[in-house]
C-alpha cells in the first residue's frame, strides 16, 4: 500500500504538467515560452530553498547545477523549441519517448534491468499517446525533431542522475527541488533575454497564471517528482510520463471545448493501461533515498563482489 500511495502522489506531477498548455493559452502572454520557463522555475526554486533553509555544500553546488540544467535549464528551452517547430502532437510523441531513454540509462548507470514487460509498457504507452495527439497532416521539421529528442534525453538523464547521486545526508527533497529549480531558472535567463528581449507587461490574468505555474505546476509538482525518484525506481517514475499528454487532452475537452474522437479515446485507454501495466510490472518494496555517499559505496561493493544490483 505504501508503494501505491507513493506512485499516486508522484503521478500528480505529470498530471499537473498536463495543465500547462491550457493555462499558457488562456492566461499567459503569447510567444514568451522562455520567459514562462523562468517564471516557472526561478521563483519556485528560491521559495523552496528558503523554506528548506538549506544551501548546497561542497560538490553539491556543481551537482545541483548539473541536475538543474538537465531537468530544467536545458529541458524547458528545448521542449519549447520543439513545440514551436513541430505540431503539438509530434512534440508530445517525442516527449513520450522519455521512458525508453530512462530504461536504457537506468540499466547502464543504476543497474536497473528492465523486463520485457516494462519495455513493452513504455512502447505501448508512447503508441497510445500518438493516437491521442497525432493528426493526419502532422509535418516533421529536422530542428524540431532533434530538439524534441534531446529534450527527452535531457530529462531522462536528469531523472537517472538524480537517482544516482541521491542527496546529501540530512537533506530532504524540498531542498533538492529548490536547488535544481533555482539553477535551472538561472540557466534559462540569458537565453530568454537573448531570444525574447525584455519581459512583457503582466496583467491580472497573467499574474494568476504564473502564480499557478510557479506554485502548483512547478514547485509542488517537481517536489513530488523528485520525492518519487527517491522512493521508486527511475523507470517506475518515468513510466508515469504519459499521464501528462492524457491530462492535457482531457482538459482540452472539458475546459476548452476540444472534441475527442473515438481513435483518441482508444489511444487514451491504451496509454493509461500501459502506464498501469508498467507500474504493476515494476511493483516491489520501495527503497529509501540513500545519500550520494551511500550510492557510491553500494556500487563499489557491487563491483568488487562481481555482482550487479537489481
Amino acid at each position: 500500500m505504501k508503494r501505491v500511495a507513493t506512485v499516486a502522489l508522484t503521478a500528480l506531477a505529470p498530471i499537473s504538467w498536463g495543465s500547462t498548455y491550457a493555462v499558457a493559452s488562456e492566461l499567459l502572454p503569447p510567444d514568451r515560452p522562455l520567459f514562462t520557463g523562468v517564471m516557472r522555475a526561478l521563483p519556485a526554486g528560491l521559495l523552496l530553498t528558503a523554506l528548506a533553509r538549506t544551501l548546497p555544500k561542497g560538490a553539491w553546488w556543481w551537482k545541483s547545477a548539473v541536475l538543474g540544467t538537465l531537468n530544467i535549464g536545458a529541458f524547458f528551452p528545448l521542449l519549447f523549441l520543439s513545440a514551436y517547430r513541430l505540431p503539438g502532437g509530434v512534440a508530445a510523441v517525442l516527449g513520450s519517448a522519455g521512458p525508453l531513454f530512462v530504461v536504457g540509462l537506468a540499466a547502464l548507470v543504476l543497474g536497473e534491468r528492465a523486463s520485457l514487460r516494462t519495455v513493452l509498457a513504455a512502447v505501448v504507452g508512447a503508441f497510445g499517446v500518438s493516437m491521442v495527439v497525432l493528426t493526419a497532416d502532422a509535418a516533421l521539421d529536422l530542428v524540431g525533431v532533434v530538439a524534441g529528442v534531446v529534450s527527452s534525453a535531457s530529462m531522462a538523464a536528469g531523472t537517472v542522475m538524480t537517482k544516482r547521486w541521491g542527496r546529501p545526508a540530512g537533506v530532504g527533497p524540498l531542498a533538492m527541488t529548490g536547488w535544481q529549480l533555482t539553477a535551472g531558472g538561472l540557466v534559462i535567463i540569458p537565453v530568454a533575454a537573448l531570444v525574447e528581449g525584455a519581459p512583457p507587461a503582466l496583467d491580472g490574468e497573467a499574474l494568476l497564471g504564473y502564480g499557478y505555474m510557479m506554485l502548483i505546476n512547478t514547485g509542488i509538482a517537481y517536489w513530488l517528482w523528485f520525492r518519487g525518484i527517491g522512493q521508486l525506481s527511475a523507470t517506475s517514475v518515468t513510466l508515469l510520463g504519459p499521464l501528462s499528454p492524457l491530462t492535457a487532452a482531457v482538459i482540452g475537452w472539458a475546459a476548452l471545448g476540444q472534441a475527442l474522437t473515438p481513435v483518441q479515446l482508444v489511444g487514451m485507454a491504451i496509454a493509461f493501461g500501459a502506464t498501469v501495466a508498467g507500474q504493476l510490472a515494476l511493483a516491489r518494496t520501495p527503497q529509501p533515498f540513500s545519500s550520494s555517499e551511500e550510492n557510491d559505496r553500494n556500487i563499489s561493493m557491487d563491483l568488487t563482489d562481481g555482482r550487479v544490483r537489481r
